[in-house]
């Protein structure tokens, strides 16, 4: 089997070895040092996926998707032949054969195996990508393969993460003795970034009163001026990070009019977001003769590389999953990025050569912002889970094994509601209903799906 020439693929030896000789390992990289295309490969090179598959979680559909089709091209057995050894499940399209051998998966539909297979019997090994995301789906199956484990001892984990605290996990996985499993540092192929910070504010002294007048700017105007002078700055496709489609298409209105209006085009403004069809996602992995301005959502600050990105705008936001206790709603507010991610993005542009990454906000509003995103257990209505759990029959959430266990005023306002909606018995036992069992199945949230 072939290796391409990637940080990972330095260390395979190590790996290789990590994995046969430790039933859970952590390896840890920065996005773009190929830990997720090389090590499902490191595994059929170990003998794994024969009898049983290796199956490779990622919290998104699209990256699910776009990383089987890296790893078929890379093997030569292209997705959707009855042959071929790598498929994909997501929902709504699965191309798993009963060759696979390699099967990209969100984590949710790994999860809803869980009830079908409740020793995951199906698979040898389990590899779950993009573990520093913290998303409830990841801490749900961090929690259950710990369980597992002593159960099934032929079974190996493989937890990728960002270096965004690898310890974490290594602690989590620890042995009977308390041993921390095994870290292995990939660095990712990294070169220096200028960083660039244009705050969407201007200050000019008035004459008359001597005041300082502070000027607000447009975020379009702030955006097509960052491209401007990127463009100015040398040749090399741009990345622009933005909070969600709607902004996305604001802003490529906004650049069409821009860097179209004269004439011929000078440039290709590709979206990059969940819900884009099948070719339109490959338009931005396959790079024309045009240079191109990719706009994406926080997809493309871990999940995806986008290839021949030199220069990154950071906007700043995202949309973060945030539950309100006050109004009992779960909203999607948009809000400004951790320091750890707008690294991550500011990082994009220093991948195959210097980079410059300019940030639409000013230094001060960096320092002042959280060093992380806090993960999504700790902001999220614990009805799901609860529900999810209770199908499962893996017991009260209080003692289930997670990286942070959530508070217990959030455990009872999951446990209220379900009882509300008759999910669950109305006494101090919770039991699961017969709706409780039906609703459980529906993806959803359980108010939608009652």
């Amino acid at each position: 089997m072939t290796y391409p020439d990637l940080p990972v693929s330095d260390r395979r030896a190590d790996i290789m070895e990590a994995i046969e000789n430790n039933q859970v390992m952590i390896i840890a990289g920065e996005t773009g040092s190929g830990k997720t295309t090389q090590i499902p490969k490191m595994c059929l090179d170990l003998g794994r996926g024969r009898s049983q598959v290796i199956g490779h979680t990622q919290p998104r559909r699209i990256a699910a998707r776009s990383v089987a089709e890296r790893i078929a091209e890379e093997l030569g057995s292209p997705i959707g032949d009855p042959s071929s050894v790598v498929g994909y499940k997501i929902r709504f399209d699965d191309t798993v054969s009963k060759n696979t051998a390699v099967k990209l998966m969100t984590d949710g539909v790994l999860l809803n195996e869980i009830q079908r297979d409740r020793l995951l019997r199906a698979y040898d090994t389990i590899i779950v990508d993009e573990a520093h995301e913290r998303s409830l789906n990841i801490d749900f199956l961090l929690g259950f393969l710990k369980r597992l484990l002593p159960k099934r001892p032929d079974l190996k984990v493989i937890i990728t993460s960002a270096t965004i605290d690898p310890e974490s996990f290594a602690k989590h996985f620890a042995d009977a003795d308390g041993k921390p499993a095994p870290i292995i540092e990939v660095s990712g192929r990294t070169y220096p970034v200028e960083i660039r910070y244009r705050p969407l504010v201007t200050e000019r002294k008035d004459e008359a009163t001597g005041d300082i007048v502070r000027t607000e700017i447009d975020p379009l105007d702030g955006l097509v001026s960052a491209c401007r002078e990127l463009m100015r700055a040398g040749d090399g496709d741009i990345l622009c990070f933005f909070s969600g489609e709607r902004e996305i298409r604001d802003a490529a209105d906004a650049l069409e009019s821009e860097f179209r209006g004269r004439g011929r085009s000078q440039v290709d403004i590709l979206p990059l977001f969940g819900r884009l069809s099948n070719a339109e996602q490959h338009r931005v992995f396959n790079p024309g003769p045009k240079r191109r301005i990719v706009l994406a959502t926080n997809i493309a600050e871990t999940s995806l590389t986008v290839p021949g990105i030199h220069y990154v705008v950071d906007t700043g936001y995202a949309r973060i999953s945030r539950y309100s206790h006050r109004t009992k709603v779960q909203r999607l507010p948009v809000e400004e990025i951790s320091q750890a991610s707008a690294k991550q993005r500011s990082g994009r542009s220093g991948r195959i050569a210097d980079g410059i990454a300019i940030r639409l906000y000013s230094e001060e509003n960096f320092a002042a912002r959280p060093e992380f995103t806090d993960p999504e257990i700790l902001r999220t209505h614990l009805a799901s889970v609860i529900l999810a759990m209770a199908a499962l029959g893996l017991g009260d959430i209080e003692d289930f094994p997670f990286l942070q266990a959530p508070d217990r005023k959030s455990i009872r306002d999951g446990v209220m509601l379900l009882q509300e909606l008759g999910a669950l018995t109305p006494d101090k036992e919770a039991a699961l209903t017969p709706v409780g069992k039906d609703l459980s199945r529906i993806p959803t949230d359980p108010r939608l799906a009652r």
